[in-house]
């Protein structure tokens, strides 16, 4: 047995990657997802790239299945337990006003009614003393109404619960044996952390998605195990992380950002490998593009996520990549809205129908349809050639659904024209994203190195880093198979954490001590059920402000605290984020320790994916030419070579076309494309502006 599984379902295709350890070879394929059953995209892309399930070692899977319950709204028939008093906490939210200025500004509606919102009498303190005792009559009568409510799923949430469970643990134990078949869950479960807010709505979106992850883990485990796979299943974790399928189906919200981690798991490898110390990992799809930061090999991880957005969507406290997600992909959708203005995205024709081009039924004009009219990807060579691109059917769409309603008209040049809106538009929005994770956390975006993956991430990274004033481009090998990539390469992780107040004299550095010795016990604990394979490593981290503060920022030290390694560590983070140190009269204080561990298991070199050309005796030639449309210089006839056939130290100077499986990689004019030890495409950007 040496073959190592990886499955990224996105929302328009499945990846899939798979590594031959003793044949030192990996084999990738890519698939449209199969949204009737995401299991079989699953399995045609494993027979596509060769994978044997009989001499399979492990599968490591990613999906966008939680992300999209909870953005479309199709999840379990789900009921909330809170606090007498306490039912309408994930509705009334926080009092604050994200967007200040628009006034018909609403928050989505909670995930869970009020009508299947219920109290019991119970109540603990802040410090985890009990005040009011648990009525346990009140839980046998609310089995008998939630039996009659045909819920299937239960969340548990207590206030104070972070600092005692037991109430919690005691209503899940009764409901559990009056209920058999519903799935439960509680708020201490998932995050030790205070804020009641978000601890409930944590717990109630993990009961809304829970009942839909383990039918789909237990479907996933039987269709492989029918196949004659008998290795080790695992789930991508949004915190960079894989957990074990079991652990999955407990704590589903956890797979919150699953599909989009992997590629900034192997962004930071070749980081490392290419000596980068500053990297904005970016990630286009077929839905959303996606980015985060990597500073000398590593990414942070931070510990809530809004979804749907910070201004109307809701968080969940779970460990969670810091990424920055914008609804432009290759699917994205080119639109006019009631002021007759062009919009692209966040909406998708995703896999089914697709992009009007795809010829499967679209008729709305998309990123890809775009790019297609300009002749920036080739018809024929999509996906190798498996799925033929229709030029007339994105005309097409393109004209009638935008050229036309805003007055350009239906000619040849209005169609070029809106193509051009359209990518001008998604460039855009893919900047923002790409400054909000730089410029307006206080980087000079100039100082990053861009490495871009994802089907359509190639194709806009030269332009977008000289519409950013980036000057190095970096194209890995495989970019359209980046995701499912880098989840081969994932370790096994776990992490805690657990809210606590200490300032730094001595006895608040002993209430630390404290706090982290029953951290450190129960993170080992959860190491020796969830981590496999080679020697544990741990991350510490406090969460520290200045008092009277509201918010925290996230502080590393060795897990040995000391006032003053925590103080001058602290300083210095505040002194990055913000530009400045408040004055010797506020105190820093600690308001939580966080600590993860992490296991590595066998992964691929990445010279495994290098095409292993190492010089040429025959200078390589294009494969062909095609006309493709820039500006300035109207319609040029452009060389198209194929990158398996480019050797280490080939360069180039643009315009030119760069085709491989799963992607395609444009050089602007003037622009120069080098091919690298590790077979990456390092694009050096000439000149700076917005202009293709």
């Amino acid at each position: 047995m040496s073959h190592f599984i990886a499955a990224d379902t996105g929302g328009t295709f499945t990846d899939v990657a798979v590594y031959d350890a003793a044949r030192q070879k990996i084999s990738f394929a890519k698939s449209l997802t199969t949204y009737g059953d995401l299991v079989d995209g699953v399995v045609a892309g494993i027979d596509e790239a060769k994978g044997d399930f009989g001499s399979a070692v492990a599968l490591k899977h990613g999906t966008t299945h939680v992300i999209n319950a909870f953005l479309q709204r199709k999840g379990a028939r789900a009921a909330l337990v809170c606090t007498r008093g306490f039912r309408d906490v994930i509705e009334l939210a926080r009092g604050n006003r994200p967007a200040p200025f628009d006034i018909a500004e609403r928050r989505e509606a909670p995930l869970i009614a009020r009508a299947l919102r219920f109290e019991l009498t119970e109540r603990i303190s802040p410090t985890g003393a009990v005040i009011q005792a648990l009525d346990e009559d009140e839980v046998v009568a609310l089995a008998s109404t939630l039996r009659d409510a045909r819920v299937s799923a239960v969340a548990v949430s207590f206030l104070n619960s972070y600092a005692n469970p037991a109430h919690e643990q005691r209503t899940i134990e009764m409901l559990g044996k009056l209920l058999p078949g519903v799935y439960f869950t509680s708020g201490s479960a998932l995050s030790r952390e205070w804020f009641e807010y978000e601890r409930s709505t944590t717990a109630a979106a993990n009961a809304y998605v829970g009942p839909a992850i383990a039918t789909y883990a237990a479907g996933f485990t039987k269709c492989l195990r029918d196949k004659g796979f008998g290795g080790d299943l695992a789930m991508m974790g949004s915190n960079g992380g894989i957990m074990s399928f079991e652990a999955a189906v407990e704590r589903p919200v956890a797979l919150v950002e699953s599909g989009p981690i992997g590629g900034v798991i192997a962004a930071a490898e070749y980081a490392r490998a290419l000596g980068l110390n500053k990297v904005v990992a970016f990630d286009m799809g077929g839905t959303t593009a996606k980015c985060a930061l990597v500073e000398d090999g590593s990414f942070a991880v931070q510990p809530t996520y809004w979804v749907g957005g910070y201004v109307r969507g809701f968080p969940i406290r779970s460990p969670v990549l810091d990424i920055v997600e914008v609804g432009a992909g290759g699917g994205s959708i080119g639109w006019t809205d009631a002021q007759r203005r062009l919009r692209v995205g966040p909406r998708s024709a995703g896999s089914e129908p697709g992009p009007a081009c795809f010829g499967r039924g679209g008729t709305e004009p998309t990123v890809t349809d775009a790019n297609l009219r300009l002749g920036r990807i080739g018809g024929g060579s999509f996906l190798g050639g498996r799925l033929s691109l229709d030029g007339k059917a994105a005309e097409t769409a393109i004209r009638d659904r935008v050229a036309v309603p805003l007055g350009y008209g239906s000619g040849e040049e209005a169609i070029t024209r809106v193509a051009h809106g359209i990518l001008d538009l998604a460039t855009t929005l893919m900047a923002g994203a790409v400054k909000e994770i730089t410029v307006a956390r206080g980087y000079d975006v100039r100082e990053f190195a861009l490495l871009v993956f994802g089907g359509g991430g190639p194709i806009f990274g030269a332009e977008l880093a000289r519409n950013l004033g980036i000057r190095r481009v970096v194209v890995p090998p495989e970019p359209g198979n980046f995701s499912a990539l880098g989840m081969l390469m994932a370790n096994a992780r776990v992490d805690l954490a657990q809210s606590i107040i200490a300032d730094l004299s001595e006895s608040g550095i002993a209430t630390l001590v404290s706090v982290r010795d029953k951290l450190r016990q129960d993170i080992q604990l959860e190491a020796e059920r969830e981590l496999t394979g080679k020697a544990i490593t741990y991350h510490w981290q406090a969460d520290m402000r200045y008092r009277g503060q509201r918010h925290s920022i996230p502080v590393d030290f060795n897990g040995d605290p000391s006032a003053n390694g925590l103080k001058e560590s602290f300083e210095a983070a505040y002194r990055k984020r913000f530009g400045r140190m408040l004055g010797h009269d506020f105190k820093p204080e600690v308001v939580g320790l966080r600590v993860s561990a992490e296991s590595a298991g066998d992964r691929p070199s990445l010279k495994v994916l290098s095409p292993g050309l190492r010089g040429a005796a025959v200078a390589p030639a294009p494969a062909s030419h095609r006309p493709m449309h820039l500006r300035p210089g109207g319609w040029v006839d452009v060389p198209v070579w194929k990158r398996d056939h480019l050797p280490v130290g080939w360069t180039t100077t643009g315009p030119a076309v760069i085709e491989e499986y799963g992607s395609t990689t444009l050089v602007g004019p003037g622009d120069v494309a080098t091919v690298g030890a590790l077979g990456e495409l390092t694009i050096a950007v000439a000149g700076h502006g917005a202009e293709r």
